[in-house]
């Protein structure tokens, strides 16, 4: 897959600080990751357990299941995605006293 190149003053449109957007997408890419591996992990716990009978099945169902988040975009490329349609929220904690 290639690199796309990021227009950042597309991206930093309702705000000027380039650097602030670029924290808020790596923040927001660890959030995609993190869940997205909540998901598999919990997708694949249901095959702990079972006994070694129907071991070709389970291994079958495991590698669609891992070929499935193997074939979404990366986190990365979501959250830019997610900020270029301005469906990315933010908040500063310490200004909300």
């Amino acid at each position: 897959m290639p690199i796309k190149t990021l227009d950042i003053d597309k991206i930093t449109e309702k705000s000027n600080n380039k650097y602030e957007k670029v924290v808020i997408l790596s923040k927001r890419a660890r959030q995609i990751a993190a869940e997205e591996k909540m998901e598999i992990d919990e997708k694949l716990k249901y095959f702990e357990g079972f006994e070694d009978e129907d071991e070709f099945t389970f291994n079958e169902e495991q590698q669609n299941i891992s070929r499935m988040y193997e074939e979404l975009p990366h986190a990365t490329q979501r959250a830019v995605h997610e900020m270029e349609e301005d469906q990315t929220t933010f908040r500063y904690p310490e200004r909300e006293s």
